[in-house]
Parts: structure tokens; C-alpha cells; sequence
């Protein structure tokens, strides 16, 4: 029941993800703009290339408050990753539970201490 709560969480964040990718390309663009914009605006001295870059940065700033539900997104791949993580480690939990019981892992377990002393 877990592992299907957690199957669908994660193909639900998939969904958003896929579906907020253009939002998200947007976003890195446009913050990509804004961050060149403001460096080329505090490196220049010229009033006329402070003003133009002034520009570009406005223009890029309003593009990255337009893809904000791109945030969306990001989120969703975060929730993916913890799904996927948590639906690895209940794999390997029961992997080595099997192992502790298995009288065989057991010996060689005993075998190798014992040649070691």
C-alpha cells in the first residue's frame, strides 16, 4: 500500500514536472539574461550602456516574474527524487533483512572471523 501511495505521488510530480517545462526553459533563460544584465550593468561606466543593460535586466526581470509557476516544477522534481529515494531504500531494507537470516551469510560471516583472529 506504501509502495503504491508512493508510485502515485511520484507520477503525479512527473506530470507537473512534464508539464512545466516550458515555464522552467523560461525560466533559466530569463535568469540566465537577468544575471548578465546586472553584471554588465554594475561593470560598465558609460551612462548610455548602464541605461541599455538597465533595459535588458527590466525586460528579463519581467520574463522571470511571468515563469514563476515554474517553481511549480522545481518542486515537483524535488518530490520526485525523495520517491525515488525512498522506494530504493525500502528495496535495500528488505535485501539485508533477508540476509541477517540467512544461516549461510551467517557462517561465512563466522567463518571469516574466525580465520581472521
Amino acid at each position: 500500500m506504501k509502495k503504491l501511495g508512493l508510485f502515485l505521488l511520484g507520477l503525479v510530480a512527473f506530470f507537473v514536472l512534464l508539464g512545466n517545462i516550458g515555464p522552467l526553459f523560461g525560466l533559466a533563460v530569463s535568469a540566465v539574461v537577468s544575471y548578465y544584465a546586472v553584471k554588465g550593468f554594475l561593470k560598465t561606466n558609460s551612462t548610455g550602456t548602464k541605461v541599455l543593460w538597465a533595459i535588458i535586466g527590466f525586460f528579463a526581470i519581467s520574463i522571470t516574474i511571468a515563469n514563476v509557476p515554474a517553481i511549480l516544477s522545481i518542486l515537483a522534481a524535488y518530490v520526485l527524487y525523495v520517491v525515488y529515494k525512498k522506494l530504493n531504500n525500502e528495496k535495500e531494507e528488505v535485501s539485508t533483512e533477508m540476509n541477517n537470516n540467512d544461516p549461510f551469510t551467517n557462517f561465512e560471516n563466522q567463518w571469516k572471523a574466525l580465520n581472521s583472529k
